[in-house]
């Protein structure tokens, strides 16, 4: 069903031939995890249904697939191999990750054949969650409530650093049933806050001080992900002031969605109310991203997406303001667009919250 439905919009862009290497795509689509490293690794679809998959004899499987496969060495001609699947007559749909060390050899072996990006033949499927998908983004995201609970109850101790506390996340992931995290966790306290990608350091707490707890689990091969802040002992009137600002903007997105809305208006929404609160560029990235068996998948909750909402679609809403040098707040949701609205997929509290005084 997912291989006809990636047909069937090659034949929308009239595309002869799909070239997929991206191991968690052809993972979705043919049901065989391959991590391949440096060598070629490519799942090449065609429209005449004669579909092959390009292992390196390096390569293990572990069961039966349903489709031919290529197998070569590290000293066979392989992109002469893939070359001899095209005529003149090709249109050559190329994922957005194949690396150019194989694509321009590639271009060069069959420079009659028509190339363009087709990565939108998979991730226009992939962005529709069916209902079993659905279901483990559910399960994934109610684990993440719980590993959230615990992070912030360790931090309320106030005794270990940024790096301390994130290294414990792997375990706690585990615990409740996670491979472990889905994407390299960020716990930064005070004015680390404001770096949205901070690396947790030998940073320690002081009175004061927000913590931005931006976490997520790898659960079934699916991903989740969600950000909360807090604030330790004590809270600013500023600070207050600007972390009711993002909810309020936080929970207007999520208020709006339904089929039929469209991505750049969500955004716009929560970006609006930032701004009368007199922040623009201190929010400095989009609203939130699609999210799957990636922790950032295609498509994003932004101005450069005027696509609209259908039902099935996960994606994360997630304002945030940055104050260089003094503090940040971002809060975030995973959502699932239901037939006439979402699902809040996390049900931790979002009310403002200082933690350490117990």
């Amino acid at each position: 069903m997912r291989l006809e439905k990636v047909l069937k919009e090659m034949q929308k862009r009239q595309l002869t031939h799909l070239i997929i290497n991206d191991p968690s795509s052809i993972d979705y689509l043919i049901n065989y995890k391959n991590n391949p490293g440096e060598r070629m690794y490519l799942l090449l679809l065609s429209s005449d249904g004669h579909h092959k998959l390009f292992m390196n004899n390096l390569f293990y499987l572990d069961h039966e697939l349903d489709i031919e496969q290529v197998w070569y060495s590290d000293t066979d001609n392989y992109l002469q191999l893939l070359a001899d699947e095209f005529d003149g007559a090709c249109s050559i749909g190329i994922d957005k990750n194949f690396p150019a060390r194989f694509l321009i050899p590639l271009m060069n072996l069959v420079d009659e054949c028509h190339f363009e990006l087709g990565s939108e033949c998979v991730d226009r499927v992939r962005m529709i969650k069916d209902e079993k998908e659905q279901q483990l983004m559910i399960e994934a995201s109610k684990i993440n409530d719980l590993v959230v609970d615990e992070v912030i109850n360790i931090c309320a101790k106030g005794n270990l650093t940024e790096e301390e506390v994130s290294k414990q996340l792997e375990g706690i992931y585990q615990k409740h049933g996670c491979v472990g995290n889905s994407f390299e966790p960020i716990v930064a306290y005070g004015k680390n806050g404001a770096d949205n990608h901070h690396s947790g350091d030998d940073s320690r707490l002081k009175a004061g001080d927000s913590i931005v707890i931006d976490i997520g689990g790898l659960y079934k091969g699916y991903c989740s992900d969600m950000t909360r802040t807090v604030f330790y002992k004590e809270v600013s009137p500023k600070q207050k002031t600007v972390y009711e600002l993002v909810l309020k903007a936080q929970k207007a997105a999520e208020a709006m969605i339904k089929p039929g809305v469209r991505l750049c208006d969500i955004d716009k929404c929560a970006r609006d109310i930032i701004a009368e609160g007199g922040y623009t560029v201190e929010f400095n990235h989009r609203l939130g991203h699609f999210i799957g068996r990636d922790v950032h998948e295609w498509c994003d909750v932004s101005q450069n997406f005027d696509l609209e909402v259908q039902e099935g679609m996960t994606f994360s809403i997630e304002p945030g303001v940055y104050l260089q040098g003094e503090f940040g707040v971002r809060i975030e949701d995973l959502v699932l667009v239901t037939k006439d609205g979402c699902k809040v997929l996390n049900s931790y509290p979002k009310d403002l919250r200082i933690i350490g005084n117990d």
